[in-house]
C-alpha cells in the first residue's frame, strides 16, 4: 500500500456530506470542512482533506463494509489529534479508545484521556501494562543482570501496550491507528514493534508543530458555549512519552521549534548542512539531527502508511539507504 495523495473531488463528494448532520448535533464538524476554512493556510486545509479521506479510503481497500478502528490514547497531543481525526471521519460509534497506564504514567494523563473521550463519545478501555511490564523484567531479569536500566526498559513498556492492542484489534476486527507524528519518525523517536505498531498512521506527515497547529485549530471550531474536544491541558503541556521518570522530550531531542525547522529543510527542501547552518542553527544541532535521521531509516521502512500532506513524505517521495557512508 503506498502512502495517499490528497483524493480526488470525485471521490470526495459523498463526504464530509453524509455524515455532516450527525457530527454537527454533536458539535464535532468534520474535519476536512473545519481545515478547509482556515484562510490562508492552504497546507492545513490539504492536510484535513487529505487525513480524512484517507482513512476512509484504507479502510475501503480492505474491501470490509464495517471496520472499526482503534487507538492508543495516552493523554498526550498525538494521541488526541489522531483520535478526533478517526472520529471525525469514521463517528464515534466505529472508534474505541485505550488507555493503558504503567507506574510512570501522570494522573493528569489518565484524566484528560478519560475527558476527551468522553466528549467525543467513543469506547473508553483502560488497562493497565504493570503487570505485564513486571512480568517481562522478572523474567529477563537474568539477561539483564550488571546492566542498568536504559531504553531497553522503556521500549519494553511500548512493546507491552503493543501486545494488547494488536490482541484487541486481532480479537474484534478494529483497525489500529498508529499516532506518531513526522519528527518522531525522522529522528527514531519512537520503537519498533511499540508505537509504531498498526495498520495506519494518520498524522505520520505531520511534524510536530503541525500537530499542535492543527490541534488547536481544531478546538476552534467547536460551537460558541461548547468544551473543546481536545482538552486545553493537553495541548499546553510539555510533551513526554512517559516511560521514567519525570521523562520529557527535550531530554532526547532538541525543542521542536528548533527540530522542525531542521528536519523540513533536509528532508523536504534537499538542504545541506552549510545551507540550514546559514538560516542560523547551530551546526553541531544540525549534525545531530542529520545523523538521527540517517540512522533511523531502518524503522522508517517498516512503519504503516499514512497520507502525504507535504512537499516530501516518508515512503515513495522518499528514497534514503538504510546504511551509507556518507556524512556531510
Amino acid at each position: 500500500m503506498h502512502d495517499f495523495a490528497p483524493p480526488s473531488p470525485e471521490w470526495a463528494l459523498p463526504y464530509p456530506s453524509q455524515r455532516m448532520p450527525t457530527l454537527a448535533r454533536r458539535g464535532i464538524v468534520a474535519t476536512s470542512q473545519v481545515l478547509a476554512a482556515q484562510a490562508g493556510t492552504e497546507i492545513l486545509a490539504q492536510g484535513g482533506n487529505a487525513v480524512d479521506a484517507a482513512i476512509l479510503e484504507s479502510v475501503r481497500l480492505r474491501m470490509v463494509a464495517d471496520v472499526p478502528v482503534g487507538a492508543f490514547l495516552s493523554g498526550g497531543i498525538d494521541s488526541a489529534l489522531t483520535l478526533v481525526i478517526a472520529v471525525d471521519a469514521l463517528g464515534a460509534e466505529r472508534v474505541q479508545a485505550v488507555m493503558m497506564p504503567s507506574r510512570y504514567t501522570s494522573g493528569m494523563s489518565v484524566e484528560d484521556a478519560a475527558l476527551q473521550a468522553r466528549r467525543l463519545g467513543v469506547q473508553h478501555s483502560v488497562i493497565s501494562i504493570e503487570s505485564v511490564f513486571e512480568t517481562a523484567l522478572h523474567s529477563l531479569r537474568e539477561e539483564f543482570a550488571g546492566r542498568s536500566p536504559d531504553t531497553t526498559e522503556e521500549n519494553l513498556q511500548s512493546r507491552c501496550r503493543m501486545l494488547f492492542l494488536m490482541g484487541i484489534s486481532n480479537k474484534t476486527g478494529r483497525m489500529l491507528l498508529t499516532t506518531g507524528n513526522k519528527s518522531e519518525l525522522a529522528v527514531g523517536y519512537a520503537t519498533l514493534y511499540g508505537d509504531m505498531a498498526g495498520g495506519y498512521a494518520p498524522i505520520k506527515d505531520c511534524s510536530k508543530l503541525r500537530v499542535y497547529r492543527l490541534a488547536a485549530y481544531r478546538n476552534a471550531l467547536v460551537s460558541a458555549g461548547e468544551t473543546p474536544v481536545i482538552p486545553p491541558r493537553v495541548i499546553g503541556r510539555e510533551p513526554s512519552a512517559e516511560l521514567r521518570p519525570d521523562q520529557k522530550d527535550v531530554d532526547s531531542l532538541p525543542p521542536y521549534e528548533m527540530l522542525d525547522p531542521i528536519l523540513e529543510a533536509f528532508i523536504e527542501e534537499d538542504c545541506s548542512v552549510d545551507e540550514i547552518v546559514a538560516r542560523g542553527f547551530d551546526r553541531e544541532t544540525v549534525l545531530r539531527v542529520l545523523g538521527m535521521v540517517r540512522r533511523n531509516e531502518y524503522k522508517r521502512r517498516q512503519a504503516p502508511p499514512g497520507v502525504r500532506i507535504s512537499r516530501r513524505a516518508f515512503g515513495r517521495d522518499w528514497r534514503y539507504p538504510i546504511t551509507n557512508g556518507y556524512r556531510n
